[in-house]
């Protein structure tokens, strides 16, 4: 990356700035002059103020790990721990009631709960069919799916699959929108008569269910019916293969599945580059101008996707509605930590990411603030923030976009923020973490494997943790998911921000994300992550059951659950009690979980893999899982659990493993038998350096590694 060119004292790739003058500038109204002044003055600005935040997470790192040295072989004194962090400034004195300030906020994110997608920005298509997952066919979810209890076979599911199928529809409409004296597996007709829903001439129990309709008001070629927010199309075609079949013509069932979507720009991407940043940035531009397309090929024909139109309905009153066809895009940057090599500032050092993504992501989404019928409707523009620690960085981010807003032109707290609850400190601060952003917050959410990465880097010299899935069971983690909900109602986030909860890693099992997903809404939690938009259709159905608006309404007459002290409750383990059989089923499966996801990631740039686990059970694997196993071994290793010859023993071991999970993939390169590749390597630096990684982060040795092997595929 030598071939860059000079923006007002700032180095910056060429291809970066060409985007950025070719294609990001036209059409916003900002002259490039203007804007590289604004990008330097932010720059000059802001990097002293994020070198200094990233010093003090470092300073208290020491104090905490001194701390917990001096107190090996007493008795755990959670009084006395509590006042050291308080007198560190770790734990900070919480402030006096208040509610957030945040205005025009879209309904998606204010008023309407439902399933929220994340995907990896750099895939076009990806992107395209989580924004297009606003809707989705219920009868493709459970017909595709093992939903139903059944695996989809290969070969076809037997005879009968589909009718049960369409009883199991039936029994949702039952269920959402019951009829007077009817079940609607027995109707043959739904007809619009004197603006009322007629189903087999009987009305709804609820008409004000019945919000619209297409077509012949007597034959209706779809219905729009709406239920705690959520929209449901039926649609009446009895040309269909399945409305031939149907008594009322019914061919599909469409639910309002994904109402927002993350594009990502953080861990489920390997952006290291320029070019990996101008590919993230280019769609990021497609989505909010509406012309990004992605071309597939299926059974020999190449089809092109492209964002999902509005879908329009005639009222019972006679006038027009229309919803969105797509769901409510976040972009989400990266955090305080990663440099990148695209800029060099004025001293020849890298720009920090994250001052690269405020800048950028901000100016492409002028594109839809100034189109009717985009993105937002409200003239807002939606970041997600991870990684950060504290308030101190939360008002530093708060910071940040007020002076990209001034550089841009742009209105204060047009841009809105969500804050990752997935680092202690913001954790335990969480309540002046949101006063920090009080006008600009409109999401919260709860992340287990980033926040359990940083529990484990954050105590590592207390003592060595439990296992990965006992650390679930222990008090911290259910006060700590408890208490991002309390807080978050106490300062008005009902009916004005989102309240999440983290992602469902399988998404093959579909079964079981029904059966335990729905606890998620019955948190409190007005939406939820899901990995797939065949995920969201079904777990779409929850919200249905659960009127996540009256769950918080109650839950917040009933006070905070949670607090600090049960959160500072450290999950330690009792590990002289486990055999070494189990001892090395846990690292080798750690171990298998690194290198299925990190030989991806370094060696063809995937941020965000489908990777077999030691059982070949398929789990969602990005930076966030990465983080927490590596960050396990690693302390394992610290306190001599095992030995570094036993981890290496099983790193090679499950080397094997991986490569034969990926036999099949013609771009694979296998990691034995010499175990010397740069995704090998990598995966080994996360362990056996783990200890040493800044918050037990997982991007600098990635970055570091994926940089190294372009550099050798170039020359």
């Amino acid at each position: 990356m030598n071939d860059r060119v000079e923006k007002k004292g700032l180095q910056v790739a060429s291809e970066l700035a060409d985007f950025i003058e070719t294609q990001a500038l036209p059409g916003t109204g900002i002259d490039a002059d203007a804007f590289w002044s604004g990008f330097a003055g932010l720059i000059g600005t802001m990097t002293p103020r994020n070198r200094a935040l990233l010093q003090k997470r470092e300073d208290l790192q020491s104090a905490i790990d001194t701390w917990h040295v001096s107190q090996r072989g007493k008795v755990h004194d959670r009084v006395a721990y509590e006042n050291f962090l308080k007198d560190i400034g770790y734990l900070v004195p919480e402030g006096d009631d208040f509610e957030i300030e945040t205005q025009n906020v879209d309904p998606e994110i204010a008023t309407i709960p439902g399933p929220q997608l994340v995907v990896p920005i750099t895939n076009a298509r990806f992107a395209l069919n989580a924004a297009n997952a606003r809707w989705g066919s219920l009868y493709d979810a459970f017909y595709g799916t093992d939903a139903m209890g059944v695996q989809p076979p290969a070969g076809g599911y037997e005879r009968g699959h589909g009718a049960r199928v369409v009883a199991r529809v039936r029994v949702f409409l039952d269920e959402a929108f019951p009829v007077e004296g009817k079940s609607h597996a027995d109707v043959s007709r739904y007809a619009v008569q004197d603006g009322a829903l007629l189903v087999d001439d009987q009305p709804l129990r609820d008409p004000a269910k019945f919000v619209g309709f297409r077509g012949d008001p007597a034959s209706p070629e779809a219905v729009l019916l709406v239920n705690n927010g959520l929209h449901v199309e039926l649609v009446f075609d009895g040309n269909h293969p399945i409305g031939s079949r149907d008594q009322a013509k019914l061919a599909d069932v469409r639910l309002e599945s994904a109402i927002s979507a993350i594009m990502d720009c953080e861990d489920s991407v390997a952006c290291v580059d320029a070019e990996d940043k101008v590919l993230a940035y280019s769609n990021w531009l497609g989505l909010m101008k509406g012309d990004l397309t992605a071309d597939l090929v299926k059974n020999g024909k190449t089809m092109t996707r492209k964002l999902a139109a509005d879908r329009d309905y005639t009222t019972p009153a006679g006038g027009k509605v229309t919803l969105k066809g797509r769901a409510l895009l976040w972009i989400r940057n990266v955090g305080h930590l990663m440099t990148n090599p695209a800029i060099l500032d004025a001293d020849g050092e890298e720009v920090f990411e994250g001052l690269m993504d405020a800048m950028i992501t901000t100016l492409v989404a002028m594109h839809d603030l100034k189109t009717k019928g985009g993105n937002s409707a409200l003239g807002s523009v939606y970041v997600v923030k991870p990684k950060m620690h504290g308030p101190e960085e939360v008002a530093f981010t708060n910071d940040i976009f007020a002076a990209v807003e001034d550089a841009l032109g742009l209105p204060r707290d047009t841009v809105k923020i969500g804050i990752m609850d997935e680092e202690r400190r913001t954790t335990v601060n969480l309540k002046e973490c949101i006063r920090a952003a009080k006008s600009r917050v409109a999401f919260i959410n709860t992340g287990f494997l980033d926040r359990t990465g940083d529990e484990i880097h954050t105590s590592m010299e207390a003592g060595p943790f439990s296992r990965k899935d006992h650390i679930k069971r222990k008090q911290w983690i259910g006060a700590y998911e408890d208490q991002n909900v309390d807080i978050g109602l106490e300062c008005g986030f009902s009916g004005r921000a989102q309240i999440g909860k983290g992602m469902w890693a399988m998404p093959d099992l579909m079964a079981a994300m029904l059966e335990q997903k729905i606890g998620h809404p019955q948190s409190g939690a007005n939406c939820a992550w899901v990995p797939s938009p065949t995920a969201a259709t079904l777990h779409a159905l929850h919200y249905h059951k659960i009127d996540v608006l009256a769950v918080q309404a109650k839950m917040r007459k009933g006070g905070r659950r949670a607090h600090v002290s049960s959160i500072l409750d450290i999950p330690l383990a009792q590990y002289q009690r486990w055999s070494e059989a189990q001892k090395m089923r846990e690292v080798e499966n750690n171990a298998q979980g690194i290198l299925g996801y990190v030989v991806r990631w370094i060696d063809q740039g995937v941020g965000c893999s489908k990777v077999p686990d030691i059982n070949n059970v398929a789990l969602m694997e990005d930076r966030a899982t990465c983080r927490i196993s590596s960050q396990a071994l690693a302390n394992w290793l610290h306190h001599d659990v095992v030995s570094r010859d036993a981890v290496m023993e099983a790193m090679q071991k499950m080397a094997r493993v991986v490569d034969e999970q990926n036999a099949d993939d013609p771009a694979y390169r296998p990691m034995a038998p010499d175990f010397t590749s740069i995704a090998f390597q990598a995966a080994c630096d996360l362990v056996f350096k783990g200890r040493e990684q800044p918050s037990g982060y997982t991007e600098p040795v990635l970055h570091q590694r994926r940089l190294e092997l372009k550099a050798q595929r170039n020359h």
